[in-house]
């Protein structure tokens, strides 16, 4: 997932090949209705962090619907997804008790400014056509990190290293290989 904006200046489109700029629309379109968990992440994340601590039926109905709509499985999450892999998941959630530090997150994002600053260390970029949030051309990407790989994927979502564990194994591979 390559968090990334449009660099400032007049046109943040100029130069960005149309293909790409496809690929953020399409992304646009499937967050419209996506995108209300990270508001209430960003501003009362205690909330839902209670909730989700509170009752596991709650926590599996959260993390399924995340895998059911942010994943490359058309609706149908057990496309990519056995019941027993979505339970492992949901259960570390609720055994470690880790659903409200993963809602914080968003939180502590929005208050510290300084974690938007450019990325100095190599990074590559993956992206999978489904991801919901943060498909950017490459231009942007480059603006806020020192990319040395981005790699368009032909499948996956935002669960790419459970869709596409083999994708998403050799592309890292081959980042570090780069880098010896």
């Amino acid at each position: 997932m390559c968090v990334a904006s449009a660099p400032p200046g007049a046109d943040p489109n100029a130069g960005v090949p149309p293909e790409e700029l496809k690929r953020v629309e399409a992304a646009r379109a499937r967050s419209a209705n996506e995108t209300a968990y990270s508001q209430l992440h960003g501003t009362k994340p205690q909330t839902l962090a209670y909730s989700l601590n509170d009752s596991p039926a709650g926590l599996a109905a959260w993390i399924v619907e995340k895998f059911r709509t942010w994943s490359d499985s058309g609706g149908d999450v057990e496309k990519h997804f056995t019941k027993d892999e979505l339970l492992t998941n949901i259960t570390i959630y609720w055994a470690t008790e880790t659903g409200p530090s993963s809602v914080r997150l968003y939180y502590e994002n929005r208050r510290d400014p300084g974690l938007q600053s450019r990325v100095k260390a190599p990074f590559a970029c993956a992206v999978f056509p489904f991801e919901m949030f943060a498909i950017a051309p490459r231009q942007w990407v480059e603006a806020s990190y020192n990319l040395v790989q981005y790699t368009v994927m032909p499948r996956g979502g935002h669960f790419a290293a459970m869709e596409e564990p083999q994708l998403l194994v050799e592309d890292v591979r081959k980042f570090f290989r780069g880098l010896r």
